[in-house]
């Protein structure tokens, strides 16, 4: 590669010979030509490695607006108010836990599954997006199934092969970032994806709650048909554009046969990747405590608070959250950039601990919980982005699908987590009402404190 330097010496780079003035002339000129022509050479070796536009940000990270959208909208309104359909009101918390459980523990399986198989993956299309479509492709099927279900097991069933299918999308998408930007840049391109992942979980929550507060009601199942079928036009849409715009480099393939690469699929070099390993615990903790929250925080509302109308008081609050991750999360990826990730991470962490204090020491205010949301959005934003960006600076090359994968036993692992508090909600709950909830602020108070902290134990800038 041609070095800036190289273009700006002034020595000629070739001998001089002994000429006349004219020839000096047309020697000076060959000097300019050829320096000129080494400053086109870089200039196009930088644009290829290094320009991204802007709408390229937007191409790597759209397919989360639509992920973001569905599992938004499902988690927080739809599944909670359809399993009403099925089961008792003082064993909503466990059933809602439970069942959100198990379809995170397919999810923790899948991805990383899918990642190590696209990794290797030898298609033309490139190594990610053959999978996104497929798996795209399988959610949209599987999606009505929650609609027509008919009991908890029907539902529980189509939830965990829900889970599968939009995973085996999602585990491939990841690695664009890695795979495509350098990695001066990977803090922006994480803010972006951080952006777009709270606007798609915020942009079709207040409709979704609109609909599914006229399905409570017993209007009929028209409602509960057109939140369903507006999650899965964003999908589609979403996948289109992804597949259609983003741009591969054909898959070269692996020598590895594919039983081995699955057997490897969980695995890490701990005494080589321990910085990741700190990562995954800490990452594990601040989705328990965010997810914990954003599940059960309909039946907080609802049990503590008192609110007459719960999906739209948690659309309020969830919208509350999105202003304030939308005032950071952008602008975090970029700080995180120049300062490391690990400052961020930290103070984002302690700052989501300041919000579950508040919330508990006003539990019956609701205005004070919405101006909670609005911490915890902050919170969120700046940990999402930042936090993004620091797996992809830990991510091995060449295993980057895998690796951001494996980070799923984090995400999925921390929200399975958050899921089995219901039962200890309810639990508590019986011996004194209110007191479950209480517990479950509690629980979201240490996660977050403890989750915070354990990134400081990663070395190096990151």
């Amino acid at each position: 590669m041609y070095s800036f330097n190289m273009i700006c010496d002034t020595s000629p780079p070739f001998p001089p010979l002994p000429l006349g003035e004219g020839e000096k002339g047309v020697n000076a000129a060959k000097h300019c030509l050829f320096s000129l022509a080494l400053l086109c050479l870089t200039i196009m070796e930088m644009v290829n490695n290094n320009h991204f536009r802007r709408i390229d940000y937007i191409k790597i990270t759209v397919f989360g607006f639509a992920l973001a959208a569905l599992w938004g909208s499902l988690h927080t309104i739809i599944i909670p108010l359809r399993l009403l359909d099925f089961v008792a009101e003082p064993q909503k918390n466990t059933y809602l836990g439970l069942l959100t459980f198990t379809g995170l523990v397919v999810a923790m399986a899948v991805q990383p599954i899918a990642g190590a198989i696209s990794d290797r993956s030898g298609s033309g299309w490139g190594r990610r997006r053959p999978y996104i479509l497929l798996g795209t492709i399988l959610a949209i099927l599987f999606l009505p199934g929650i609609g027509f279900s008919r009991s908890y097991a029907a539902i529980f069933i189509l939830y965990c092969l829900l889970q599968a299918s939009s995973n085996t999308a999602q585990g491939p998408y990841q690695a664009f970032i890695p795979d495509l930007m350098p990695k001066a840049k990977r803090g922006l391109a994480s803010g972006v994806k951080g952006l777009l992942e709270i606007l798609g979980g915020v942009t079709l929550l207040y409709p979704t709650a609109l609909f599914m507060d006229r399905y409570s009601t017993g209007e009929g199942g028209f409602w509960l048909w057109l939140a369903l079928g507006a999650l899965a036009f964003v999908l589609l849409a979403a996948m289109i554009a992804t597949v259609l715009t983003v741009k591969e480099q054909p898959g070269r393939g692996s020598q590895l046969p594919l039983l081995s690469a699955l057997n490897k699929s969980f695995k890490i070099d701990v005494k080589t990747n321990r910085d990741f390993i700190w990562f995954l615990v800490s990452r594990l903790l601040i989705f328990m405590a965010f997810t914990t929250m954003q599940t059960f925080a309909l039946y907080f509302l609802q049990d503590v608070v008192g609110v007459t109308n719960p999906a739209a008081a948690m659309a309020r609050f969830s919208i509350a959250a999105v202003v304030g991750m939308l005032a950071v999360v952008y602008l975090a990826g970029r700080i995180s950039d120049r300062i490391g990730r690990r400052p961020l991470v930290v103070c984002s962490g302690l700052l989501g601990a300041l919000g579950i204090a508040l919330v508990f020491f006003f539990q019956q205010s609701y205005t004070v919980i919405m101006l909670c949301g609005g911490l915890l959005g902050i919170s969120f934003g700046a940990f999402i982005s930042t936090n993004w960006a620091l797996a992809t600076d830990l991510v091995p090359k060449g295993e980057e699908a895998r690796y951001l994968g494996l980070t799923n036993l984090a995400t999925a692992g921390g929200s399975a987590l958050a899921r089995l508090v219901g039962p200890l909600i309810d639990f508590f709950n019986g011996y004194s009402s209110g007191l479950g909830y209480s517990a479950m602020l509690l629980i979201c108070f240490v996660c977050f404190v403890v989750g915070s902290l354990l990134p400081m134990r990663i070395k190096g800038r990151s």
